[in-house]
């Protein structure tokens, strides 16, 4: 059975970030919608729209793929059911809910040291806009509208 987008979000919510408070959880799922809702750029063309092909666009969340870097992922979002917290989380993003301090964030990652580099991807489509709790948070350039 397939999951619905609900449930999706809720599993990636709590893979991604589920140690991480609920700001944290909120700065993740606001990338996932905002992701879903940019208007233009590679996410917009790849996804349109659609959260699945946007949770599930090769090499962008580690959750959402069971072989990472040629080894079996050992946290996955089927490897573990979502907490009403996530599905709470998850309905707030579903309803036009972001966290304000992320703004229009695309990408996040968890640096694993005290600071934040201030472009990624390496690309140069993202320019540091907040640290949630471990991840740091990424807005679109320019550059972005023309991947």
């Amino acid at each position: 059975m397939a999951y619905s987008d609900r449930e999706l979000l809720a599993r990636i919510i709590k893979c991604e970030a589920g140690g991480e408070g609920e700001n944290g959880m909120k700065a993740v799922a606001s990338v996932v919608m905002n992701r879903v809702n940019v208007p233009y750029g590679e996410y917009q063309r790849l996804g349109q729209g659609d959260i699945r092909k946007v949770i599930f666009q090769q090499g962008q969340f580690d959750c959402a793929t069971s072989v990472l870097r040629g080894l079996p992922n050992p946290q996955t979002i089927w490897g573990s059911p979502p907490e009403d917290i996530h599905y709470q989380i998850a309905d707030w993003a579903l309803s036009g809910n972001r966290l304000f301090t992320t703004g229009a964030a695309l990408w996040y990652f968890n640096p694993f040291i005290p600071t934040c580099i201030y472009t990624f991807p390496r690309n140069g489509s993202g320019r540091f806009q907040v640290r949630v709790v471990n991840h740091c948070f990424y807005n679109p350039t320019a550059l972005y509208a023309q991947t």
